[in-house]
């Protein structure tokens, strides 16, 4: 029945989105090319918002927890699990001041207007996951960026998304290769729950009323853990704040 209800309502937020993401891509080019990085940074953070609010539209709500507890004023390294595409836009506006950067797949880099510009030009990398050698330059790259910007890189060490919210095996190499480039960098975990309902029918329709929650968990510095520990502590910690 949940499923019956949800097409006309997917139909209109498909639509919106669509939209939105159509009227966002010329907003972008503007905004990069005559104005540069903050402006651009800044179409992208409201680009990511009007996108959440349109979603709200199917019942969803969304809920940050812990934001306070990160870290300012150091090179920082969110690590999460990962359910749906909606995790990457909740993690732009909702980590908006610490300017994220992903490490994503060379598919979402082209052909999808807004979504493909950004990890273009917007500091992103895009990686090969057939390409492990093309794989490592880049994502040294975004760690020598967040290390001398003071920004944020976000990785999701499953490398592909959850289709029923249970954690897959985390890989290493990404972020042993982020961990060595940004010495100065701090590791946050963060635990995402029940993104993945949003797309539990596949990509339409969507699914109705679900609650979104961001657990963000204690940071803690690269430089005071081997990384064999970075990566117990971070796996730990984001596993054991899933809930199924």
């Amino acid at each position: 029945m949940q499923k019956l209800i949800s097409y006309p309502l997917s139909f209109i937020v498909l639509i919106l989105v669509l939209l939105t993401l159509s009227v966002f891509h010329p907003i972008q080019w503007i905004c990069l090319n005559v104005f540069g990085y903050q402006a651009h940074k800044k179409s992208v953070d409201y680009l990511n918002f009007v996108l959440l609010k349109i979603v709200i539209l199917l019942g969803t709500t969304f809920k940050f927890e812990n934001r306070e507890s990160i870290p300012k004023g150091v090179p920082i390294i969110f690590v999460a699990n990962h359910q749906s595409l909606y995790d990457i836009i909740m993690s732009i506006w909702y980590l908006r001041r610490f300017h994220p950067k992903f490490v994503s797949k060379k598919e979402l880099a082209k052909g999808i207007p807004s979504v493909s510009y950004n990890l273009r030009h917007g500091g992103s990398v895009v990686i090969d996951r057939k390409n492990p050698k093309q794989a490592i330059p880049e994502i040294k790259k975004i760690s020598e960026y967040i290390e001398k910007h003071t920004r944020s890189a976000v990785i999701f060490p499953e490398g592909t998304r959850s289709k029923d919210g249970k954690p897959k095996e985390f890989a290493e190499t990404g972020l042993k290769i982020l961990c060595k480039n940004a010495p100065s960098a701090y590791i946050v975990p963060i635990s995402i729950n029940n993104s993945w309902k949003l797309v539990k029918y596949g990509t339409f329709p969507y699914g109705l009323g679900n609650r979104i929650t961001f657990v963000v968990h204690e940071a803690f510095a690269v430089k005071d853990f081997e990384f064999k520990e970075i990566m117990q502590k971070t796996e730990s910690a984001i596993v054991n704040g899933i809930k199924i």
